[in-house]
């Protein structure tokens, strides 16, 4: 037992590093990036940014079927020769549909700008489609050293050629995205060189290949569904943002977007480690466990809300052209609060206990809520506030829905937490829209200490947890 807590605080740590570093990264290139590079120029990067999010998930669930299917196993006795096809069908899948994107999209687009992005994209998604395959089997079989060193090299990478180019006043969009593309490389270059076996080697036989393929498709099809409709749930109104207010302002939104996404990636690298340890324990552990996650993770977010006040004024004195961006954080930074259960506490559970299709539903009906809330919003109201209230909203709806799935399926009551998050959100926005910044932030803070002392002997545990964990 004692090796097995070893394993796991060890493969924590690496991922703490990895997405502590990210962090690091990410802060210190949205605070540069917008001060060198003008407000248009960063408009097109953060366009990129976007798209290449999504092209991304053209694995066809294959690799989000090995996952689950593999997650738990050893390394060394998981079938390398059906891997070995199943990587290289994803570089020839990826080339047909990626040229018809670049295709269809010159016929359809004016923009050479935007072109220029799609094709990029495109050169990204073949870099990180195959890549996604070997990162995914290092994480179902416990090599998180491994897969943590391939995000930290990647980072690394992309930072140092972003800072030279700042340095020598290259400030382009499409120097940065070359700087990514860079990045992506060499880290799908030492991925294959630790995991050589799954890349390089004898090919399965071809009915052996498919039908292990077809299963993967099938398993993991309901996973990458669900993530890539989580994705549109922001971005259709991101879609919206760009369409009807132009690339401009679509950067603004992004920049506030990515400053709130920092302590997401922390909490995104913690469910990579906590999703294989889940699938090794019992069922009937898992409720015990959800509550302590539960509390270790949201007593404090709540009060993480109350640095937004100093952020808030340092981003207004160093990003002077950003201005309107920073005022939009008082009402996206909750949304760390209900993106941060969902990645770390719903979406693992629900894979944990093989719930994808109502993970995949969750995320259609709010995905189509999106569409029809945007539609309305561009095409009737054009109401710029209300689309980015929307995403809000929108996340909150997400993250209820499915914990009350979550909960009854695990028969567990926690109706109170949903009441005391909604109250300290709209008090936090009320607040500071409203009311005199300083004043605001004393309202949410005498609030916040009323939720302490009714939480206080969940706080209690935890601070007991943590007292416990340091000796």
């Amino acid at each position: 037992m004692n090796s097995k807590i070893k394993k796991i605080t060890k493969d924590f740590s690496y991922t703490v590093i990895a997405n502590l570093l990210s962090i690091i990264i990410s802060t210190v290139l949205i605070l540069i990036v917008p001060r060198f590079v003008n407000v248009v120029e960063y408009g097109y990067w953060q366009l990129y940014l976007f798209y290449v999010s999504y092209i991304s998930y053209m694995s066809f669930g294959i690799t989000d079927g090995a996952l689950l299917r593999y997650g738990g196993q050893e390394y060394k006795v998981i079938p390398k020769k059906i891997f070995v096809s199943q990587f290289w069908l994803l570089i020839i899948l990826n080339i047909i549909i990626y040229s018809l994107i670049i295709y269809f999209y010159s016929i359809l687009v004016t923009d050479t700008n935007k072109e220029l992005i799609i094709f990029l994209t495109c050169m990204g998604g073949l870099l990180i489609v195959p890549r996604s395959l070997i990162t995914f089997i290092l994480q179902a079989t416990g090599r998180i050293k491994e897969y943590s060193k391939i995000l930290i090299i990647e980072k690394v990478v992309y930072f140092i050629l972003v800072i030279l180019l700042l340095l020598f006043g290259m400030h382009s969009f499409l120097n940065l995205v070359f700087a990514d593309l860079i990045g992506k490389l060499v880290s799908i270059v030492y991925s294959i060189l630790i995991a050589r076996e799954l890349v390089i080697g004898k090919f399965e036989t071809f009915r052996i290949s498919f039908n292990e393929t077809i299963i993967n498709m099938k398993v993991g099809s309901k996973v990458l569904f669900a993530n890539l409709s989580s994705m549109f749930i922001i971005g259709i109104v991101r879609f919206g943002i760009e369409y009807r207010w132009g690339v401009e302002t679509f950067g603004k939104v992004s920049l506030t977007l990515s400053i709130c996404n920092m302590l997401l990636l922390f909490l995104n690298g913690v469910s990579v480690v906590l999703f294989p340890t889940l699938r090794k324990m019992s069922i009937n552990k898992l409720p015990i466990l959800y509550n302590s996650i539960r509390s270790f993770m949201t007593i404090p977010i709540l009060g993480l809300l109350i640095i937004i006040y100093p952020l808030r004024e340092f981003l207004l004195i160093w990003l002077t052209e950003y201005e309107d961006s920073i005022n939009y954080m008082i009402i996206l930074f909750p949304m760390c609060i209900y993106e941060s259960i969902t990645i770390m506490l719903i979406n693992t559970y629900l894979k944990t206990l093989r719930k994808e299709k109502a993970m995949l539903i969750i995320n259609l009906i709010t995905v189509l809520i999106s569409l029809i809330i945007t539609i309305i919003n561009i095409f009737v109201l054009s109401n710029f506030n209300l689309a980015i209230l929307s995403i809000l909203l929108l996340l909150i709806f997400r993250s209820i829905v499915g914990e009350v799935y979550l909960t009854k399926v695990m028969n567990i009551k926690i109706r109170k937490d949903f009441i005391y998050e909604l109250i300290l959100t709209t008090i936090f926005i009320i607040a500071n829209c409203y009311l005199d910044k300083y004043f605001g932030i004393i309202i949410y803070i005498i609030f916040y200490l009323m939720y302490l002392i009714i939480k206080r002997s969940d706080l209690k545990k935890l601070l007991t947890y943590i007292k416990f964990r340091g000796q």
